[in-house]
């Protein structure tokens, strides 16, 4: 019997706010344990939460942008469950009147466009961090993420294979850094997944008993471990066995799943509206304050990217895929109009660079302006493109400005044909072997005959000069 998998995605995004969602702590990260506290995250007697309005128009602005209906008037709930990192008990989320629901999510899958809905988007508090000792049966806790604001985006059970499921969580991830609300840092946490899978049939419309998978924490570990724990339901019903409802959890040392408790139903949590917070109504003003505030997002930038420019899809996926790469790119544009050259540049060059380095586009040694103006200076035939990767370098160590790099090392590109025929003439008289083969059929030879001009005058030679001079030379 063939089987397929069914996959949802429930993913939490942490929103980029300075404090917390129902309190002034910080929610900066790396912090001495338990220093970014006070008495309402910490669940004190007689304290009262206070709503954070930034978190607010970070998830409206993801639910825009997801292309959810936004429900004008939420609640929050009380998500009862004991657990040594959440002191106050439970944990202030919703449940029956989320924020926003019913979206969508495109998605490309074997050279066609797929798309995945997204059930719900809400807003809750995230819990402490258990800290367990590796030398004596001990944990401790650290509540300093204690009522860091997450956002919660629930996906619908769409996805059929882990590879959809990696590539819709790209995706999702790029337009929470696109749209300013979420650094996507898997390994800090500020972006996580939990992954819901079971299997059924082909062609059935029944669903399985589904598994949920926790702990994944990057693109690898959420395909892993679904691609694992899909061959151990299968394994388990064609041996005429029955998949169990529970929690998992993966473990990426020993590349399986392990079983973690029963999972639970939402009556378990006993969810009521909290009652220490008003319902949230959102009036059409600042909705309309949201929506203008969106930035243009990865799939119309890519597509304008390809119509506007002519570049390529390949290169438009690569250069949007980060709002800041995209960003640079359209930087560079304003002193070189040559779009595929300064592509080139931006996704070999500047990556090659910054990747060596480990550091962001943001981080980049080489501004977009010094970038464009040494490009300009490529494309005007002031110097060749090798030497422009020796000035690029240059650049890079000191700050410089390519100009001043390019006269204060006499890098200017040879392109007075006459003292290029002059060197031309010179190369061909001291290569009489190589003349002979080439002009005998081994016309790939020309290569040899461009390098020795190029040694000659340090690679200042205008290449395209020096190939028609060549061309002119030896046919004749």
């Amino acid at each position: 019997m063939e089987f397929e998998p069914v996959i949802g995605l429930e993913i939490h995004a942490q929103l980029k706010t300075r404090t917390k969602i129902f309190c002034g702590c910080s929610t900066e990260f790396g912090a001495p344990p338990n220093t970014h506290t006070c008495p309402v995250c910490l669940g004190m007697p007689g304290v009262l939460p206070v709503l954070n309005r930034k978190v607010v128009d970070y998830t409206l602005r993801t639910a825009l942008a997801t292309g959810c209906h936004i429900n004008r008037e939420s609640r929050f709930a009380r998500k009862n469950y004991f657990y040594p990192d959440l002191p106050k008990g439970y944990q202030i989320s919703q449940y029956e009147l989320p924020i926003a629901e019913n979206g969508t999510i495109e998605i490309d899958v074997n050279g066609g466009r797929k798309r995945i809905g997204i059930t719900r988007i809400h807003m809750e508090e995230d819990a402490g961090k258990l800290i367990h000792d590796p030398d004596r049966p001990q944990s401790r806790v650290d509540l300093n993420r204690t009522g860091v604001p997450l956002m919660e985006i629930v996906s619908e059970p769409d996805l059929r294979s882990p590879e959809e499921a990696g590539t819709y969580l790209r995706q999702l991830r790029s337009i929470v850094r696109y749209i300013g609300v979420c650094d996507g840092n898997m390994e800090e946490g500020s972006f996580r997944c939990d992954a819901n899978i079971s299997i059924r049939p082909s062609g059935s419309d029944t669903f399985g008993t589904r598994a949920e998978i926790k702990n994944l924490n990057s693109f690898k570990h959420v395909e892993k471990a679904l691609a694992y724990e899909i061959r151990r339901q299968i394994e388990i019903v064609a041996e005429g066995g029955q998949v169990s409802q529970e929690t998992r959890l993966w473990d990426p040392d020993q590349s399986r799943t392990h079983g973690m408790r029963g999972k639970e139903e939402a009556h378990d949590y006993r969810y009521f509206p909290d009652p220490d917070l008003l319902p949230l109504v959102i009036d059409n003003s600042w909705l309309d304050e949201v929506r203008k505030a969106l930035p243009e997002l990865p799939d119309p930038k890519k597509a304008r990217f390809v119509s506007q420019y002519g570049l390529p899809v390949y290169d438009a996926q690569v250069l949007t895929a980060s709002r800041q790469v995209a960003d640079y790119f359209e930087a560079c544009l304003e002193w070189c109009a040559n779009t595929k050259l300064v592509s080139n540049w931006v996704m070999g060059e500047v990556t090659g660079l910054l990747n060596t380095a480990g550091k962001s586009i943001g981080q980049s040694p080489v501004s977009a302006k010094n970038l464009g103006r040494l490009l300009q200076m490529v494309e005007k035939g002031k110097i060749s493109g090798k030497i422009a990767k020796t000035v690029f370098a240059e650049i890079a160590a000191t700050g410089s400005s390519p100009e001043k790099i390019v006269k204060e090392k006499g890098l200017v590109q040879v392109s007075d044909a006459s003292a290029l025929e002059a060197i031309v003439d010179q190369v061909l008289t001291d290569s009489p072997t190589q003349v002979a083969d080439y002009k005998n059929g081994k016309t790939q030879i020309i290569g040899y005959f461009v390098g020795q001009v190029m040694k000659s005058t340090r690679g200042q030679a205008n290449p395209k000069m020096v190939n028609d001079i060549l061309k002119k030379r030896l046919s004749a």
